[in-house]
């Protein structure tokens, strides 16, 4: 106890708000005592409050002076259980940030919002500016982010109609990417100057060398948050390169001459020219695209067709809309090669054309002296535009759409409704294209999904060509499987089950697997003796593959157990675990008897056998704890020699003065309890030396051994996060009690039995608060 009468609070909290809990106005407590009174006289009517906005419990805060140690903040004895777990001079950064940004606006004469966020891990995570008068926001991002979450967050920020800019705080990897996209970015860090925290903004180039300029120093520009080095990095910066991949295989293209270039456009380069072509990819449908081509050479002909041999990239833009095929040389080929990709067909009249082997043909360059003007045809009507041919990205997204609807309505389809549907493009696939098609469809191959290239129907069966997509799809003997047209009828009642309204449960699918061949042996004993019967083969069951959410736990949990059990308890556990690893198909029966019977026994009598082991095996433990304890305490024999004999330990139980540990234990959270007080977990009797499952099952009989009203002690304890224990969902049903739903509510439960706990102890006790779950 201090020389006030005040409790000692080892949370050493620097940062606070002034005037109320909900305040927005942060302030830092200088650490010197010199300066902590002069702070007290330039303020002296300041309340200082563990703000909401800073993570805060909400309780008032008092200012501490030390001349051995730095002055600090701490809450009062009456202040609620604070879990805040940001207290340095950085957790109050986004305030100091909103109010700098704001003091900004008012400077400039800008109209603008300024809103902190909480995106999973605190209220200082981000700081929203939106400015709507240059249709403009701002994200001052200080939590870490990554490449995915970073694209989330802009789409949802602005959803395409508002530019966005980012300002990075000092950990988020996705500023590299960003610097490497951009040639720089935005950096925010703050620096304490007394009793605040100055905010700096800096301007990182690729090198990661960072100039930092005071915030109070830029300027709200319409194309956004500007300081002297980014209006310098932006006048050295060559334009950035759009992202590309390097395209393999086959790619061949015809120029399309009368489709006009759009402009601008995202893939327009000052050493290209862009034009705009049919593009035929191996195994794939023709697709329209732009061709970016080397700026010195003219368009190539379009009454012929190329290749592209090599060095073809694909240029793709940041939002993933538009995309582009970059070639430095390209391939002619002869009349023949070219009338086989559908990009090109003889003129009518024409005699055949015996052209030579494809050659290289390098680009034309331009020539120097102006050429002569053409005569311009005569204008024409403008011709209907031609419908955009769809990409095979497009072509599965609407085939998986289309037999969708078709399972919701319980029914069939063939391929000539799928063309009615989708377009007259499908029907001209061939057999390898539309092949590839449904494998895309029904890729990648669940058990738990039907396979919906099955509810396309040809005559009374289906498609002749499903054992080949199954093949590829991973489906074993599909390929010329006698079978097949049966395992359609089931995938088409699964496909049925899976998406009809209301949904049913699948039945497994069907296997392929050929049936095992009869033994000749068996078929000349029944030819020969007839009127004695063939000795019966043993039929093995099979058991596929099952998916039972309670029954795994139970599972996993004793293999959890399973090192520490007696060898009886062990023997029983043992027997309950293969009795369910086989029920669940995950191990094979392989003529055992004993798997055998396990295969045929029900869920009920699986899970009643796993639910009793495991009671035995928690009271088994539980025994040798208690055993292994009470050996520990037992003071050594007295030497019978001058020799002094040492006793064995037990590595697993700590050592303590007195009492068995369930006592001591016992005590601990008694008294936590008489103080209104919690205990982490790593203050716990035994907590840094015991595993979880011991822990558990100590603080479990504490409460289980307690009257059914009583309040759980075991709620007393926290996780090093603030919150419960991980184990804490589990020790509610160990005792009896219904399981909240969400962690939310398990989190309100937990609060609500310490504060049962504190009443229940208290000097005098005061009385109980209802319990907030049920027994189950």
């Amino acid at each position: 106890m201090s020389p006030s009468g005040i409790a000692f609070d080892h949370r050493r909290v620097q940062t606070a708000v002034i005037d109320n809990k909900n305040s927005d106005h942060p302030v830092i407590l200088p650490m010197a005592a010199h300066e902590l009174d002069m702070w007290r006289k330039a303020h002296p009517n300041y309340t200082y409050w563990c703000g909401i906005q800073l993570g805060g419990c909400g309780g008032e805060l008092s200012d501490r002076r030390y001349t051995q140690k730095v002055c600090h903040f701490a809450h009062h004895p009456s202040a609620p259980v604070c879990h805040r777990t940001a207290n340095g001079e950085s957790s109050a950064d986004h305030l100091f940030i909103k109010r700098g940004v704001q003091r900004l606006l008012k400077k400039q004469k800008v109209p603008g919002n300024v809103n902190t966020r909480n995106l999973g891990t605190g209220p200082g995570d981000a700081v929203d500016v939106h400015l709507p008068g240059s249709r403009r926001r701002l994200r001052f991002q200080l939590s870490s982010l990554d490449h995915r979450a970073w694209r989330r967050a802009a789409d949802d920020l602005t959803d395409g109609s508002e530019d966005l800019d980012w300002i990075f705080g000092p950990n988020t990897p996705v500023s590299r990417e960003f610097a490497g996209r951009h040639g720089f970015t935005l950096r925010v860090r703050c620096e304490t100057v007394g009793g605040e925290r100055r905010v700096h903004i800096g301007a990182e180039t690729r090198d990661r060398t960072v100039l930092w300029t005071p915030l109070e120093d830029c300027k709200l520009t319409p194309t956004g948050l500007s300081t002297p080095h980014v209006e310098k990095i932006r006048l050295s910066l060559p334009r950035p390169k759009l992202p590309s991949f390097p395209l393999l295989g086959g790619l061949v293209f015809a120029i399309v001459p009368k489709a006009k270039v759009p402009t601008p456009s995202p893939f327009s380069a000052k050493d290209r020219r862009l034009v705009v072509a049919d593009f035929k990819p191996a195994d794939s449908p023709i697709v329209r695209a732009l061709l970016s081509l080397p700026g010195d050479t003219d368009v190539p002909p379009a009454e012929h067709v190329y290749r592209i041999p090599e060095s073809a990239r694909m240029l793709v833009t940041d939002d993933g809309r538009g995309w582009a095929v970059e070639a430095n040389r390209y391939v002619r080929l002869n009349a023949h090669e070219a009338q086989r990709t559908g990009l090109w067909s003889p003129p009518p009249r024409s005699q055949a054309d015996n052209a030579p082997t494809s050659t290289p043909v390098p680009p034309a360059r331009k020539s120097p002296e102006p050429q002569p003007a053409r005569a311009l045809a005569p204008p024409q009507a403008p011709a209907a535009a031609p419908k955009a041919v769809r990409t095979q990205a497009e072509l599965v997204s609407e085939f998986r759409k289309a037999l969708t609807d078709t399972a919701r309505r319980r029914a069939t389809t063939t391929w000539d409704a799928l063309t009615r549907r989708i377009g007259p493009e499908v029907s001209l696939l061939t057999e390898g294209e539309r092949i590839a098609l449904l494998v895309a469809v029904d890729s990648p191959l669940w058990e738990n999904v039907p396979v919906l290239s099955a509810l396309i129907s040809h005559g009374d069966g289906p498609l002749p060509y499903l054992g080949d997509v199954l093949a590829q799809l991973g489906v074993q003997h599909a390929k010329g499987s006698s079978r097949l047209k049966k395992w359609a009828a089931v995938e088409v009642e699964r496909a049925h089950a899976a998406y009809g309204q209301p949904s049913q449960a699948m039945k497994p699918r069907l296997n392929l697997s050929p049936a095992p061949k009869v033994q000749v042996a068996q078929v000349l004993h029944k030819w020969l003796n007839p009127q004695i019967p063939a000795p019966k083969r043993r039929v093995v069951p099979t058991v596929t593959k099952r998916t039972d959410a309670r029954i795994s736990e139970l599972i996993t949990e004793l293999r959890e157990l399973h090192p520490n059990l007696s060898k009886p308890v062990r023997k029983r556990a043992n027997k309950a675990i293969l009795g369910g690893s086989v029920w669940l198909g995950e191990l094979p029966i392989l003529g055992s008897p004993k798997r055998t019977v396990a295969a045929g026994q029900t869920r009920a009598q699986h899970l009643r056998s796993l639910e009793d082991a495991l009671s035995v095996a928690r009271k088994d433990i539980t025994t040798a704890q208690h055993h292994k304890s009470q050996e520990q305490e037992q003071p050594p024999p007295a030497p019978a020699e001058p020799k002094e004999t040492v006793p064995a330990q037990v590595p697993s139980a700590p050592k303590a003065p007195s009492g068995t540990l369930y006592e001591r234990l016992s005590r601990q959270l008694i008294n936590a309890a008489t103080q209104g007080r919690t205990i982490p977990l790593l203050n716990l009797e035994g907590g840094p030396t015991l595993p979880d499952e011991t822990l558990r099952w100590l603080l479990t009989s504490i409460d289980r051994n307690a009257s059914p009203d009583a309040p759980l002690l075991s709620a007393l304890v926290t996780a090093p996060d603030g919150g419960p224990v991980l184990f804490f969902r589990q020790i509610l049903k160990e005792v009896g009690l219904a399981l909240p739903e969400t962690d939310g509510w398990l989190t309100v439960v937990w609060r609500r039995e310490q504060q049962r706990a504190h009443a229940a102890y208290a000097n005098p006790p005061r009385e109980l608060l209802p319990r907030l779950t049920p027994p189950a």
